[in-house]
């Protein structure tokens, strides 16, 4: 089993930063990993995903050259630094690890931290 726990969510105005931190723990955080973000009223939506070795990554077309994925394996830790922050951003962010092969597919992901609040004002 993983726990994670999203962190580092927060209210910002259009062209902030925001670093959002997901502290793995229960065993080693060796799984591929990614973000995913649900705003109200929609879905659920792929934000960005890291392999365990943090040599690939995946991005969503509205968040690529903006938002960056990284991990920390010796921390256990996963994060995603966003840049250039847009009103359509704001969202409930998770962090999610899986034992499948890196994927953008939510059904893959075993593992889902409680969300981290962004919001984007105007």
């Amino acid at each position: 089993q993983v726990q994670l726990v999203e962190s580092g969510g927060g209210l910002v105005q259009a062209g902030d930063s925001l670093r959002l931190s997901c502290a793995a723990s229960g065993r080693t955080f060796t799984t591929h990993a990614g973000w995913f973000r649900q705003a109200p009223g929609k879905e659920r939506e792929f934000v960005a995903a890291i392999k365990w070795s943090g040599g690939t990554t995946y991005y969503a077309d509205s968040v690529k050259g903006r938002f960056t994925i990284s991990r920390d394996n010796a921390r256990n830790t996963m994060y995603l630094q966003m840049n250039s922050l847009k009103p359509e951003d704001t969202a409930v962010y998770y962090c999610a690890a899986t034992n499948f092969g890196l994927t953008i597919s939510d059904q893959k992901y075993d593992y889902w931290g409680q969300g981290t609040q962004v919001t984007v004002s105007s």
